[in-house]
């Protein structure tokens, strides 16, 4: 008998169901990466900001792509979480977009991006985050590969329903590698959000838009300017 032929989805599941814990979202950014013959893959859990924690991106474009959309707070992540819907950038070196802050940056910083793809991580009627896929060709995904996507997102749930478990009933984040890259983004740049309320007594929203002000009148990342605001001591 020949190899049994798993869809993009069970290879997925059979990844994870193999995985160590701790490198489980690294397992997955790579097997959806490989299964659905994309350029970069990102998770991220809590994903309607202003809480939200980056689990894990396959490499550095996909990283940049994550702290473009928590920065400017729109792009297809933000959107296919809040509505629960896949979303799709494409022809983002046209900037052909209808999040105009996130394709100028896009376009601007990472020409190589062609299209960003995310999906909604559901469970139930519940989203627990999102999942977002980018290519370098500006149509990159079809309507099969679009089906794909949505049936790996629904096993990517499956895989990661521990690990959210442990994060809201244990109080305690994951623990995740590389832990610099999970910590950074975000849950330290939530901790930044309170020492800035704090200083300067306004609301959490209110700091955080502060933060990203800043780190678009810069030019650096929220992760930059956290790290800056954590640096910072205390006012005496």
């Amino acid at each position: 008998m020949g190899a049994r032929r798993f869809s993009a989805a069970q290879t997925v599941s059979e990844a994870a169901r193999h995985a160590r814990a701790d490198d489980l979202p690294r397992t997955l950014c790579d097997t959806v990466c490989e299964v659905l013959a994309v350029d970069g893959v990102a998770f991220s859990l809590l994903t309607d900001t202003p809480s939200r924690q980056l689990l894990c991106a396959s490499n550095n474009t996909a990283l940049r792509l994550e702290e473009i959309q928590f920065t400017v707070a729109e792009g297809p992540c933000i959107t296919a979480a809040s509505q629960g819907v896949p979303a799709v950038g494409s022809g983002l070196r046209q900037r052909v977009t209808p999040w105009p802050f996130f394709g100028a940056t896009v376009a601007e910083q990472l020409p190589e991006v062609g299209a960003v793809y995310a999906f909604p991580l559901r469970l139930a009627d519940q989203t627990l985050g999102s999942m977002e896929l980018f290519t370098r060709a500006s149509d990159g995904l079809d309507a099969s590969s679009m089906r794909a996507g949505a049936q790996v997102a629904d096993a990517v749930v499956t895989a990661l329903l521990p690990a959210h478990r442990e994060l809201f009933d244990d109080f305690a984040y994951p623990r995740w590698k590389p832990q610099d890259v999970a910590r950074a983004h975000w849950s330290s740049t939530h901790q930044a959000i309170g020492v800035v309320a704090a200083r300067f007594g306004m609301s959490v929203e209110a700091a955080l838009a502060t933060m990203r002000a800043e780190a678009f009148r810069t030019g650096q990342t929220l992760a930059e300017i956290t790290s800056a605001v954590l640096r910072r001591p205390p006012r005496g």
